[in-house]
């Protein structure tokens, strides 16, 4: 097992037997502060403790934070990939074993933080698992795309824009149906979007019936809906003309915007907006980032004019794409934000040789136990 954490042995003196063990609630209770990543090997202590870890979350509400996953792969033959996971509630890096085996695909991209996916050709291959250890692989859409946006909504997968110059619709849409495991054409996008048809340009969000797509540069907005096939907006979602940046995600299930104010030159500050679902307006601001965060987040570029951001539950990662070396947090919290920051466990000298992919993800005690049982997590 690649996970190193010391286990009691069993009671083997007269000491050790005189000592109370511990049990039932009081147990319970301490294992509630104990990080999901240390109940793995509590689990094989005994049969009682395994009782009391599945009770402790059983039972108590666990406040479990979503951990980061970060990957770089290489762009350059064999485009080799190296994966850590960040476990907040430890504070501890995590080396994942990543292999979505398909060597023939030379990027790997993610969507609305999720959702990983890597396009070739002949195949198209996505993971949804927190720790993306299972891979599923078919066939790649008729028409060949280079940068589309991908999102998954319910059971479907929508793959749009992004196409190769010589495609006669650049704004082509279609649907993989992961029940039905078959393809299938849709309506294309809104025609405004012709000149920004691709994830470098957009921002894409959804909940469980729609996607949201977002021009990152304008915060216009457009909505897809799978089930009827139809196209709504556009939306503004930006109307202070001092914001230069949007990009957008659902966190506990409310439609979340990111605004870069300033100039990509001189970015003064990020404001954090709730949008209401039905309008599609700005009607709250959550929290705006402070300014030591703000410079972190700059970097080395001393700009943040490609800001990525991916979102769970309560949790807003935001980084820099041209200088990643601070990974930014957000917690959405009742009276606003709480803000943080953790270095960039995953950068290197080599970055710039790099992609470098940041997804949030909601970790459970099951994904650990069947990443420990393959072998894939290593704490460093």
């Amino acid at each position: 097992m690649a996970l190193h954490v010391q286990i009691p042995t069993k009671i083997s003196s007269i000491e050790d037997q005189e000592e109370a063990p511990l049990y039932g609630d009081i147990l319970e209770a301490i294992l509630y502060h104990v990080p999901l990543l240390h109940l793995v090997p509590a689990c094989h202590v005994s049969k009682s403790w395994n009782r009391a870890v599945s009770s402790s979350l059983r039972h108590l509400k666990r406040n479990v934070k979503p951990w980061l996953i970060v990957l770089a792969q290489t762009i350059r033959f064999p485009y080799k990939i190296n994966a850590r996971a960040y476990d907040p509630a430890s504070h501890a890096w995590i080396d994942i074993h990543f292999q979505p085996s398909m060597k023939s695909i030379s990027t790997l991209r993610c969507s609305h933080s999720t959702l990983l996916y890597m396009l070739s050709p002949s195949k198209f291959a996505f993971s949804t698992d927190p720790l993306h250890h299972t891979w599923n692989h078919v066939d790649a859409p008729l028409v060949w795309r280079t940068d589309p946006i991908v999102a998954l909504v319910g059971h479907r997968i929508v793959v749009a824009g992004g196409t190769c110059d010589y495609e006669d619709d650049p704004l082509a849409v279609e649907i993989y149906d992961t029940r039905e495991r078959t393809w299938g054409t849709c309506n294309s996008m809104p025609a405004i979007l012709k000149d920004s048809a691709a994830s470098t340009w957009l921002s894409v969000a959804v909940d469980d019936s729609k996607m949201y797509v977002t021009d990152k540069n304008t915060g216009l907005t457009y909505t897809f809906d799978p089930d009827s096939n139809t196209w709504c907006g556009p939306y503004d979602l930006c109307p202070d003309r001092t914001v230069f940046g949007a990009v957008t995600g659902f966190a506990n299930g409310r439609f979340i915007l990111v605004e870069a104010v300033g100039s990509e030159g001189n970015l003064t500050t990020m404001k954090v907006w709730e949008v209401n679902g039905v309008s599609l307006e700005c009607k709250t601001l959550i929290g705006e980032m402070p300014p030591a965060m703000v410079e972190k987040l700059k970097g080395e570029t001393d700009c943040a004019g490609t800001v990525s951001m991916s979102c769970t539950r309560d949790m807003v990662c935001l980084h820099n794409t041209l200088s990643p070396e601070e990974l930014i947090l957000c917690e959405l919290v009742d009276d606003g934000c709480r803000w943080g920051s953790v270095g960039n466990a995953v950068v290197n000298d080599g970055t710039r040789m790099q992609k470098l992919v940041v997804t949030c993800s909601n970790v459970g005690l099951p994904d650990l136990h069947k990443a420990v049982q393959l072998g894939a997590l290593k704490v460093v």
